[in-house]
């Protein structure tokens, strides 16, 4: 291990720009989306716009804090500047925590998305073999991680693109339907464009909620960006026009060429949307498509749980041992500890029945509106320790100060009560304060208030 403690500035511009993209695209547009659309029918696209105005408002406050104090571990440093040490402590071993639940899932999915290709074979090798070549590319150093990032995100962004303009295509000039367009009557024509009116809306904004999940990771690269004042800006900025594109965009086609309520009974909405135009090999396409996906929300989940607890040994509230940093500039102890424990949880996600993952995405949104939270009240109070000149020389500001961070939370505190309401998910609110609580314990317990 090196003496150099800093983390090094390797990520540009394009870098970042595809990260942050990729960031918002996850398997659940791939896969998930036909329960999402299932429970709210096509008024899906309200749900996905109210949450992205959400986000933005979150990325806003959190982009403010970051173009000021561009520093690596982001919220969870701002929460200990701002709210305290324990909410510092909590915030980032609670998004460590929530970056190991979602990379659990996650590889696993490798493993069974190979078996499509090599029936035959154990799921377990190729979620062993993504777990080794992600942990490795980690430790090359940060470029390598932007680079594999980068393209993962593109492969991803392409396909949606592709899949969007196809769609069009249909709808307008009726590809592979004998030049007859489909129209958009389908949004209105079943049912009627809200059939499970608003309670179905509701039921749909924890799912919503999990999609929009890795957003906030561009706060997380702030301490590794070359250009952090210029680059973290653009890639907030255009946020939420992601979200209008890539998931009201893509899920307004397919709603629009398939009756919402045939929707995930025969595959992945994007597969059908390919074979209506005569791609035979669209399984494979799309396949190939949520490989990367997985692999990249692995990618980013082992960089975001080796940079927080590089910060959170940096603040003394995890092993001085985590702070180590190689002579590629990576925090090599930290990445290795978080991909051990991801090593049991391939185990644990082979072993467990299929209703696990559902719990599993509940913790990882219980996790993420917890995080969210901290950023908002953290925004609030770093606001107030600024004088009214400082405020005028903010060169990036949060939206709607303040009435739009306290709406914000609001919104938030209505996604926790749905979250308790439906029982599928309720669990989600047992093992998330469980989770918090012991984190407390262990923070008075080992005396790191006392540090």
């Amino acid at each position: 291990m090196g003496g150099n403690q800093q983390l090094q500035r390797g990520l540009e511009q394009r870098h970042i720009t595809l990260m942050s993209l990729g960031a918002a695209i996850g398997v659940g547009l791939f896969l998930g989306s036909a329960t999402a659309i299932r429970l709210a029918g096509p008024a899906i696209l309200v749900s996905y716009i109210i949450g992205g105005l959400f986000i933005f408002i979150i990325m806003r406050a959190l982009g403010e804090m970051a173009v000021y104090n561009p520093v690596s571990g982001s919220f969870s440093r701002y929460a200990k500047n701002y709210l305290g040490p324990l909410a510092g402590y909590i915030t980032g071993w609670n998004y460590w925590f929530l970056w190991v639940v979602t990379c659990m899932a996650e590889i696993t999915a490798v493993g069974v998305y190979m078996q499509m290709w090599y029936p035959d074979s154990p799921s377990w090798i190729w979620a062993l073999a993504a777990l080794v070549i992600m942990t490795l590319v980690n430790l090359i150093a940060v470029k390598a991680y932007g680079e594999f990032e980068f393209w993962f995100a593109l492969i991803k962004i392409i396909a949606i693109l592709a899949m969007i303009f196809v769609g069009l295509g249909v709808i307008i000039f009726g590809l592979g339907n004998g030049g007859i367009g489909v129209g958009i009557s389908n949004l209105w024509s079943n049912g009627g464009f809200a059939p499970n009116g608003i309670t179905g809306i509701l039921m749909s904004l924890q799912m919503v909620m999990f999609a929009y999940l890795g957003v906030e990771m561009i706060g997380v690269t702030a301490g590794e960006a070359k250009n952090p004042k210029t680059v973290i800006p653009r890639a907030i900025d255009t946020v939420f026009w992601r979200i209008l594109i890539f998931y009201v965009g893509a899920l307004f086609v397919i709603m629009s060429i398939y009756p919402w309520n045939e929707i995930g009974e025969n595959g992945s909405p994007f597969v059908l949307m390919f074979e209506a135009i005569g791609i035979g090999p669209a399984a494979g396409i799309i396949n190939f498509v949520v490989l990367t996906a997985a692999l990249s929300s692995c990618n980013s989940g082992i960089f975001s749980t080796g940079r927080m607890l590089f910060n959170l040994a940096e603040q003394s509230q995890a092993s001085p041992s985590f702070k180590k940093i190689n002579g590629a500039g990576v925090p090599a102890r930290a990445v290795l500890f978080s991909a051990l424990l991801l090593l049991f949880g391939v185990l644990l996600n082979y072993l467990v029945p299929e209703k696990v993952f559902i719990w599993v995405t509940s913790i990882s949104t219980f996790g993420a509106v917890w995080t969210w939270g901290i950023i908002l009240l953290s925004q609030l109070k770093f606001r107030k320790t600024l004088s009214k000149g400082e405020v005028s020389k903010l060169t990036y500001k949060a939206l709607f100060y303040p009435l739009g961070s306290y709406l914000a939370l609001a919104f938030l505190v209505l996604v926790l009560v749905l979250m308790a309401y439906f029982p599928e998910t309720r669990i989600a609110l047992i093992v998330g304060p469980i989770w918090i609580f012991l984190l407390i314990f262990v923070y008075y317990n080992k005396g790191f208030h006392k540090r």
